[in-house]
């Protein structure tokens, strides 16, 4: 559910007669993927904790990290909307767009920047319900949350006309629905009161520097991420608009399909945390196999589908022929990248759940530095849109690469 906000977005924006709409848009989300997923750490950061926490029996700490993880969520959510002017400037001042393509990101970003603080909470709430293995609760937000998204973008999109602004006003508006259905369930539990039974023992200063001990590596791990891929979007943005507008939908493709491979993630790495809490190996090596063995098939699955089907499947994001016509030359490079992206994904719910931040930042340093950069700065010096889905694969590879060398030492 979660990434289809993302496509509805495109969907609508791409039936639009004005494409500088989609492509504004694709810019302006890299801005806040660099922003909010730097934040990713308080989601991922939360579940490995708490599935720990739960794998002891500590039911305390339990609610201690829900309360010093969702007062971090809230102190940085508020300094990104007093901070929203400064950030807007120097962001758009970095990217490469045209024009039309940079007002139509401009109205969108105005418009969603409001969700910050929702945002963030919401990360924290979805990770800490992992992390108690309450799969259900994360799929109430989804639906509510993306289910609302769908509703407010038609309304704002297709029946106000509102195009780029719509998209993100109905995209932050949805996300202060997913919190307040978050929050309800947290109600239903009397997790009010047990967070404030808890909240003298909140300011503990071993426990926090831990928390941003692990935080960091996290953080690390997510803007080099986040970093590359908001490189890639730029570099495509140099490439012309209707390339923009290609890469755009393929990589909707690549954010569908990790979303999907990411509930394998997900779950392992609840399940990693408990038996690794536990001192469970022998389940942690059957959890490696079934989670690699089941991501690899459900990404060269997706991988093929958008191949064998280009146009239909396409077809259903924009009604411009000459964008789909860039997508089929491109297309076959999703099966290298979900293929090896999908042993990535799972094995960074893996060491998620164990808590190895350093593991983690190491190896998406690495990948981001050695795999991705050299050949994305290539591609854009020599122009070749190729050369820069090849620099996606490197990314991949060298993430996979460097993830699977780590796990020997985890299982020791």
């Amino acid at each position: 559910m979660v990434p289809l906000a993302g496509l509805v977005d495109t969907a609508f924006l791409g039936h639009l007669d004005d494409i500088s709409h989609l492509g504004g848009v694709a810019l302006a989300t890299v801005i806040f993927n660099v922003v909010y997923w730097s934040f990713g750490f308080l989601r991922m950061g939360t579940t490995g904790t708490t599935a720990q926490a739960r794998g002891r029996g500590d039911a305390e700490e339990i609610w201690l990290i829900l309360l010093r993880n969702g007062a971090i969520a809230l102190s940085f959510g508020v300094a990104i909307l007093l901070l929203q002017v400064p950030i807007r400037d120097l962001s758009f001042a970095l990217l490469s767009a045209e024009p039309e393509v940079r007002a139509a990101g401009m109205a969108f970003y105005n418009a969603r920047i409001w969700d910050a603080p929702a945002v963030l909470m919401n990360l924290v709430l979805m990770g800490w319900f992992l992390g108690r293995e309450k799969g259900r609760r994360v799929i109430v937000l989804s639906l509510v949350g993306n289910g609302s998204n769908v509703v407010f973008n038609t309304i704002f999109i297709s029946g106000l006309g509102w195009a780029s602004t719509g998209a993100g006003l109905g995209t932050a508006l949805s996300q202060y629905v997913t919190l307040a259905v978050g929050l309800s369930l947290l109600a239903r539990e009397g997790g009010f009161q047990k967070l404030w039974a808890v909240v003298p023992q909140g300011w503990n200063l071993q426990a926090i520097k831990g928390l941003f001990l692990l935080n960091r590596d996290i953080l690390v791990r997510t803007f080099a991420l986040v970093l590359s891929f908001a490189l890639f979007t730029n570099f495509s943005s140099a490439l012309g608009r209707e390339t923009l507008a290609a890469n755009t939908l393929l990589l909707q493709v690549v954010t569908l399909s990790a979303y999907f491979i990411d509930g394998i993630a997900f779950a392992t790495e609840s399940f990693a945390g408990r038996y690794y809490g536990s001192g469970d190996r022998t389940h942690l090596r059957r959890l490696l196999t079934l989670g690699g063995f089941t991501s690899i098939a459900l990404g060269l699955s997706f991988a093929l589908a958008f191949v064998l089907f280009p146009a239909p499947l396409f077809g259903l994001l924009t009604g411009h022929q000459e964008v789909i016509a860039i997508v089929k030359i491109y297309v076959g490079w999703l099966i290298p990248i979900l293929g090896l992206g999908a042993i990535a994904y799972m094995l960074d719910g893996y060491f998620l759940g164990l808590t190895a931040g350093p593991v983690l930042r190491n190896a998406t340093v690495l990948a981001a530095g050695v795999g991705f950069l050299p050949l994305a700065l290539l591609a854009q010096s020599l122009g070749s849109a190729h050369l820069l889905w090849l620099a996606l694969v490197g990314l991949m590879a060298a993430r996979a690469l460097t993830l699977l060398w780590a796990v020997p030492k985890s299982l020791a």
